[in-house]
């Protein structure tokens, strides 16, 4: 039996990427897949007694070492901020590629925590921030110092000591471009480094708050409980600085949700399921029930939602217990109730969850997920317009029919602030600055490209088009690569009156292994990364369902 991949008109709007979540190919995930047989090492950690100084810690393979070094500084409340504006945060990280030496960290010492203000050299991969959850590690402190180990209860509301407010690569600030380390085999899922960076601040966080406590009450003190620890992640600010990227990639965009739509097809083509193979996906799904319900938000909307995906799983764990586990195609069978039976939340939350009994169908896409996006780049100007012309009614059938004149559909316009320098959104009727505009209206830019090609000549080259049609170079390009890459656009408005910021942010987030995204506004969010994963020391021997453990 063959299964079609799902229809790009479906699964590319923005209220459905809206819904993704965590899975097998996060970046996350396939990080410590990648690194669990590298040594792990803490270098060097010189703190005072109130937790400030310096800290290294690494992961080193055969010639290969990757440090990160760690500047932990004083702040005042009131300089507390997580605006990407902010001058000064409690900690400031780089990863350095390879073992730094003292001069390197002296150079370090006097750039990291200037962030924007500082420089670095190639010799640097990544650069972070991140500001204490005050409350919650003042309270961690508190108990471990007085002996005790602290309330998971109070622990699992927040899921972390500490959140980032960015984490910069690839050029930014003088680091490292991306075309010197692109071929490292370790490194070729997407945003690998990233997550690298995170992962070792996150055991930062736990070594430091250790060491406070201990020299507060060195007679009474104990250590942080490593099962606890491990169901603490990295907290992260994210607003619309991220949502410009799926918009900028869709070479990139393409191979992650291509690779997500192609594991489901497999899994759904599997004639006979093996017991066991149901067993982990049941499993999975039974741990991560406690998780939802842990999810914790203000925002009406994200309650909504949350309430939404609990009831239906409820239901789906319902159906599961009577349906026939030994017919052919089960997940099949199980993935058509669902689409019939379930939420958008819930029907996208099982697909991930169809991965977990499934790592060999996995494994076979982690490293399909990046691409060489200059490949794609050139467009083919022998092609005529009358193919131009197909390529936009079978693949943008819905965005041309879109009537731009109308304030609804035309209300917003993204722009970079000055101020902030960070894409933002306004509403172009009661904002000034519209003349700023960023080409983000891909949607808009199609309407018109279309509205140009149906009174040109069919038999005119796409090389002829341009002379007249300059304008919209980028848009034809985006078309011809569409033809190739069904999976590469957002097949939603991205300037309209219902458009929901949030869901371009928490798609890309759903790629990294994030999870508990918090909304904070329609425009930005708070999210958890790395919670339940193994630490360190436990890498070379870990349950790789881990990401259903935290805090239970």
């Amino acid at each position: 039996m063959e299964v079609e991949l799902r229809s790009p008109k479906e699964i590319m709007k923005l209220s459905r990427l809206g819904c993704f979540h965590q899975s097998r190919l996060s970046f996350l995930r396939s990080f410590l897949e990648e690194f669990k047989d590298w040594k792990y090492s803490r270098d060097l950690f010189e703190l005072d007694k109130e937790g400030f100084g310096k800290a290294v810690y690494s992961f080193s393979k055969n010639n290969r070492t990757y440090s990160l070094v760690c500047f932990a500084n004083e702040l005042k409340d009131e300089e507390r901020s997580d605006r990407v504006i902010a001058t000064k945060w409690d900690a400031a990280f780089v990863l350095h590629d390879g073992i730094p030496l003292k001069e390197d960290i002296e150079r370090l010492y006097e750039n990291v925590p200037k962030q924007e203000v500082g420089r670095l050299s190639y010799k640097e991969l990544t650069l972070s921030r991140a500001n204490r959850s005050v409350r919650l590690f003042n309270q961690v402190v508190d108990s471990l110092s007085n002996g005790r180990q602290p309330d998971k209860k109070i622990l699992s509301k927040v899921g972390y000591l500490y959140r980032t407010t960015a984490v910069y690569g690839s050029g930014k600030f003088g680091l490292a471009d991306r075309f010197r380390i692109k071929n490292r085999s370790e490194i070729k899922g997407p945003f690998r480094l990233e997550m690298m960076l995170v992962y070792l601040v996150r055991q930062f966080t736990f070594d430091q708050i250790n060491h406070i406590a201990k020299n507060k009450n060195p007679t009474k003190f104990v250590e942080l409980d490593s099962e606890i620890a491990k169901g603490l992640g990295i907290g992260n600010s994210t607003g619309l600085g991220m949502a410009p990227f799926i918009v900028n990639h869709p070479t990139l965009l393409n191979n992650w949700v291509q690779s997500r739509e192609s594991i489901l097809k497999k899994i759904r083509e599997i004639e006979i399921v093996k017991e066991g193979q149901f067993n982990i996906f049941y499993d999975c799904l039974i741990k991560s029930i406690y998780n939802v319900k842990n999810w914790n938000s203000d925002s009406e909307f994200q309650k909504s939602k949350i309430r939404d995906l609990l009831e239906d799983l409820n239901k789906t764990i319902n159906y599961l217990n009577v349906v026939d586990k030994k017919q052919k195609y089960l997940f099949n069978t199980i993935y058509k109730w669902i689409e019939a039976k379930v939420c958008e939340e819930c029907l996208e939350y099982l697909v991930s969850m169809f991965m977990e009994p499934f790592d060999e169908i996995v494994k076979e896409f982690i490293d399909k997920m990046s691409s060489d996006e200059d490949k794609h780049f050139t467009i083919p100007s022998q092609r005529t317009v009358i193919q131009l012309r197909n390529i936009l009614e079978n693949h943008y059938s819905e965005l041309i029919k879109l009537d731009f004149n109308k304030k609804e559909n035309n209300l917003n316009f993204w722009f970079i602030s000055k101020n902030k320098e960070e894409p933002r959104l306004a509403n172009r009727f009661e904002m000034n600055g519209s003349d700023l505009e960023q080409p983000l209206a891909i949607a808009r830019d199609i309407k018109k490209l279309y509205e140009r090609v149906i009174v040109s000549k069919n038999s005119q080259t796409i090389a002829e088009f341009l002379i007249e049609n300059d304008d919209l170079r980028h848009v034809v390009r985006r078309a011809f690569i569409i033809e190739k890459f069904p999976y590469s656009e957002i097949l939603d408005n991205t300037i309209g009156e219902k458009l929901m910021p949030i869901d371009m942010l928490r798609f890309k987030l759903s790629f990294f292994g994030a999870v508990k995204f918090d909304p904070r506004s329609d425009k930005w969010l708070r999210i958890c990364m790395f919670q339940g994963a193994p630490l360190p020391n436990q890498l070379k021997n870990f349950d790789d369902k881990w990401v259903y453990d935290s805090l239970n």
